[in-house]
């Protein structure tokens, strides 16, 4: 093997692995490809070509005593004289394992300027060739989801580009089951208030503070999405960010449940009140916190755009367990 081959082979040892079948260098390649011994003449070669059909026929791959050792371009193999051994004519190449990322796989041939890739397994065994053609088709799907998270999108630009060009039938379907499922969470919402009237009725001050209470941890919850789904554009895992964001939730919590206190000890002169708005907003936000978390990923997880299902999902858990926590508290501390 040639010092410019055995280079490629120590590139190959830094392609990280593919996530999944499809992104493999062994789910692309074709083992349909002309092939060639080291010693075999250029001419012969050429012969060997004449009147046949492959796969892919732009590298020939290279044999020495059974083992790929590389590939020559099929214009220097057309170009060379008769006599020159083919094993003389092969280029730099990026040799992959079966398991290699195609994306890595198609950049290393990129800087190198070479073709395509050759694949081999862990035992030497040639696999064949991923052609020219499938690497520039996956640097450019790779080049439109970077560009698309940048963007902030999760998905590729086209899905974002047809979510923003769809006709108005298929907007609703994408967004109707949704607000349907919040519209069942106001319903829920009115039946968990019903099931307090007595404490709302012995205390009517407990009725003011309610949409605060929703609407701050709404907010706190808003917040912690959009962090959320921009670094899931990014690749970023949600546990990363999940302590660094549970604890912001707790403390953002507690600062808001402070100044409402003050406030509505000085306005409404009742401590018990104020104590369970308070305690009931550290609570609520702190929830929503882990629900803005949870449900970005658990919708990436199955497949769907958290773009469509997040938000409204997101409200409406969030306001139930608002509340449940805030007339839980209330419950407890106003007498």
């Amino acid at each position: 093997m040639s010092a410019a081959l055995a280079r490629v082979v120590a590139v190959a040892e830094t392609i990280r692995p593919a996530g999944s079948l499809e992104d493999t260098a062994a789910h692309a390649a074709v083992s349909d490809v002309p092939t060639a011994t080291t010693t075999a003449s250029a001419a012969d070669t050429r012969a060997h070509l004449v009147g046949r059909r492959f796969a892919s026929a732009t590298e020939i791959a290279l044999f020495d005593d059974g083992r790929f050792v590389g590939a020559v371009p099929i214009e220097r193999l057309l170009s060379a004289a008769d006599t020159v051994p083919v094993g003389d004519l092969a280029e730099e190449m990026v040799i992959a394992g079966p398991e290699s990322a195609l994306e890595a796989a198609a950049r290393s041939t990129a800087r190198r300027g070479g073709r395509s890739v050759a694949v081999v397994d862990a035992e030497g065994r040639f696999l064949g060739l991923v052609p020219g053609a499938r690497l520039l088709q996956i640097l450019e799907l790779e080049h439109e989801e970077d560009l698309a998270r940048l963007g902030g999108f999760l998905r590729g630009a086209s899905d974002a580009r047809t979510a923003s060009e769809e006709a108005v039938s298929r907007r609703l379907w994408h967004r109707l089951p949704w607000l349907g499922i919040g519209l069942l969470g106001a319903m829920a919402s009115a039946v968990i208030v019903g099931a307090f009237e007595e404490e709302i009725k012995t205390q009517v001050l407990l009725a003011f503070f309610l949409p605060a209470v929703v609407y701050m941890a709404d907010a706190v919850g808003t917040q912690t999405e959009t962090v959320v789904i921009r670094g899931m554009a990014l690749g970023i895992p949600v546990g990363r960010v999940f302590a660094r964001e549970l604890a912001t939730g707790l403390v953002i919590g507690a600062l808001l449940g402070a100044a409402f206190f003050v406030f509505c000890l000085a306005v409404w002169d009742d401590a018990q009140v104020a104590a369970a708005v308070a305690l009931s907003l550290g609570i609520s936000c702190s929830i929503a916190s882990v629900v803005a978390m949870a449900l970005p990923y658990g919708l990436a997880r199955l497949g769907r755009d958290p773009a469509f299902g997040s938000g409204p999902l997101a409200t409406v858990v969030q306001d139930l367990l608002s509340i449940v926590a805030y007339f839980a508290v209330a419950s407890v501390l106003v007498t």
